[in-house]
Formats: C-alpha cells, sequence, structure tokens
C-alpha cells in the first residue's frame, strides 16, 4: 500500500473530520485500523510506523510483522523513538457488536530497564469511517473560559436593565411575583373599601430630585470641611472660646472647684475671743442706752441691795 506523502496544508488538524475516499476498499478491523489511520492526515511519516511499513515492503524479513496488529506493535517497542499505537478497542455491547470507537495515542518510546519510558503527545478516535483528532486539555480549558466570559457578558446587561437606582432607596429590582396574585388577594381585592382608604404605592412616595442631589452634593465638596454651628467653639482643651461672642464657655471643673471651696468657707466658723475690755475688738461700746435691770417689789434694784449687804459686813482688823 502506497502512502501519500504530500504534507498537509489545511486548517487546524483539532478542528476537521477525516474519512478515506469512497475508493478505499479496505474494511476497518483490528488489523488495518493503523493502516487507516496512516492514510489521514493526522499521521507522522517521520514515525517508526512509517519506517516499519517500508522495511516490511522491501524486506521479506520484516514482511511478517505487516500481517497483524498485534506483531506490528510487537515490533514497535522494540524500536524508540514516535509510534501510534491502538490505546483501545471498540468496547463490546453485545453478541457480535461494539461501538466501533477505536482510540489511537501517538507518543513517544524511550528504551530504560526495566520499563520503557512513554510520553503520550496526542489521542485520536477512529469512530465508524470518520477519524477525529481529541482536544487539549489547555485548549479545554480555553474553552470553558471563553464559554464563562461569553455568558457573564451576556448576563450583565441584563442584570443591569433589570434593576433601578435612586438616592433614597439604593439599588431597587422589581418583584417577579408582582404580577401573580393567589386566590386569598383576588378575593380582598374584590372586597369594597372605604372611600377614605388609600392605597400607598410607589408612586406616592416624593423622590428627592436630581437638581437637589447635584446641590446637596455641591454644598459638600465647598464646605465638606468646614463647621456651620452658628456658635463654634475654638481652642484647645482648658481654654475653650466661643467665636461669636468672645467669651469662655463655663468650665465645668473650675466650676466644682469654686463651689467646694465655698462650701468649705461655710462649714468653717470664726474663732471665738475670750478677753473682755477694750483688747477685744469686737466687743460693743456702752452707749448709756443699756436696758436696766429690773426692780423687785418692795425695794431697789437688785444692784443696790447687793451693796448694801456688802458694806454691812464688817471684815476683823
Amino acid at each position: 500500500m502506497a502512502l501519500d506523502p504530500a504534507p498537509y496544508t489545511g486548517p487546524p488538524l483539532d478542528e476537521i473530520q477525516w474519512r478515506a475516499p469512497p475508493d478505499f476498499e479496505m474494511g476497518i478491523h483490528s488489523n488495518s485500523v493503523l493502516f487507516y489511520f496512516a492514510q489521514s492526515p493526522f499521521y507522522d511519516r517521520t514515525s517508526n510506523n512509517e519506517v516499519l511499513f517500508q522495511q516490511g515492503l522491501n524486506n521479506p524479513n520484516v514482511t511478517p510483522y505487516l500481517a497483524t496488529r498485534e506483531l506490528f506493535e510487537g515490533r514497535l517497542k522494540t524500536m524508540s523513538g514516535l509510534e501510534f499505537v491502538v490505546a483501545q478497542e471498540p468496547a463490546e455491547t453485545g453478541p457480535g457488536a461494539g461501538t466501533g470507537v477505536w482510540v489511537i495515542n501517538k507518543q513517544s518510546r524511550r528504551k530504560h530497564s526495566p520499563h520503557d519510558e512513554i510520553i503520550v503527545h496526542g489521542t485520536y478516535f477512529v469512530v465508524g469511517e470518520n477519524i477525529y483528532m481529541a482536544a487539549s486539555f489547555a485548549d479545554i480549558l480555553s474553552s470553558r473560559i471563553a464559554a464563562i466570559s461569553s455568558s457573564v457578558q451576556k448576563v450583565l446587561p441584563v442584570a443591569s436593565s433589570a434593576q433601578s437606582w435612586s438616592p433614597a432607596q439604593g439599588r431597587v429590582y422589581p418583584n417577579p411575583n408582582a404580577g401573580t396574585t393567589s386566590a386569598t388577594t383576588k378575593q380582598r381585592e374584590a372586597t369594597p373599601l372605604p372611600d377614605t382608604t388609600k392605597s400607598v404605592t410607589d408612586t406616592d412616595i416624593s423622590l428627592p430630585s436630581s437638581q437637589l442631589i447635584e446641590e446637596a452634593l455641591l454644598i459638600h465638596e465647598q464646605h465638606g470641611d468646614h463647621n456651620l454651628d452658628e456658635n463654634p467653639i475654638t481652642g484647645k482643651p482648658g481654654d475653650f472660646q466661643l467665636a461669636s461672642t468672645g467669651r469662655k464657655p463655663v468650665n465645668l471643673s473650675t466650676a466644682a472647684a469654686l463651689n467646694a471651696k465655698k462650701a468649705t468657707a461655710q462649714m468653717t466658723l470664726p474663732t471665738l475671743n475670750t478677753k473682755l475690755g477694750s483688747e477685744n475688738p469686737l466687743a460693743a461700746k456702752p452707749t448709756g442706752k443699756e436696758t436696766k435691770s429690773p426692780k423687785t417689789p418692795g425695794g431697789g434694784s437688785l444692784q443696790k441691795k447687793k451693796r448694801k449687804g456688802s458694806k454691812a459686813v464688817a471684815t476683823p482688823q
């Protein structure tokens, strides 16, 4: 079987589906699946499969290895380099029936003792007469990320259109159940209400206008760091002053100290002076209008009687 050595020029291999021309009469089975795969653009002409095939065509000693797939792959295991082998055969789904899916690996073999080192470079599927290249992990991850990004880009405009924003209420989302009413709600709506009853809706709430909001923001930008009190307090702790009047506010600690001093002064009594006469500066001066002692009936005053009594007493010499 002659192989076409023309190089493949076309779209990426993981985006194509290849099948043999209609004039290909060899059926796909265990002994022919590798030769059928060699017709596809996924095949590498520099692999050990091509070397062994060319040797089997020209060397009678190597020709028997082309008879069966087991002998062909057994011969490949003795060689080092790039090769194509069947990784999985069609699974049996019933008597004489299978999935018809062959899995072929593109791999490199390095001879080591006791086991060879195998590095898989790609995987291909033979489904019926069609051959596909399996996507790599990087391609799958990139595709999933692109799908997620595309979905997020579609969701954001929808979510943005479903909300409304206002300074008073913030972000508001409509209630999806607002249009559906239960039987109880319908029954309540059918009941007539008094004229004085008025339902409050969202339209009844007066919201600030955009002009008012802009003015408030402008005032905040101009006077955000200023003190807008009518009589602001300036100064430092212990020496506060009223900016408009210039008077100092009452210091609570000073007022408390003065009150305590007054209370102590009231509780302290003055010292009594026991000296009589002119030495006592607080003694009252005689004015001649002092109250006289009362008179007793039948006699003079008590002072005169005392004087008479004192003269009657004789003192011995």
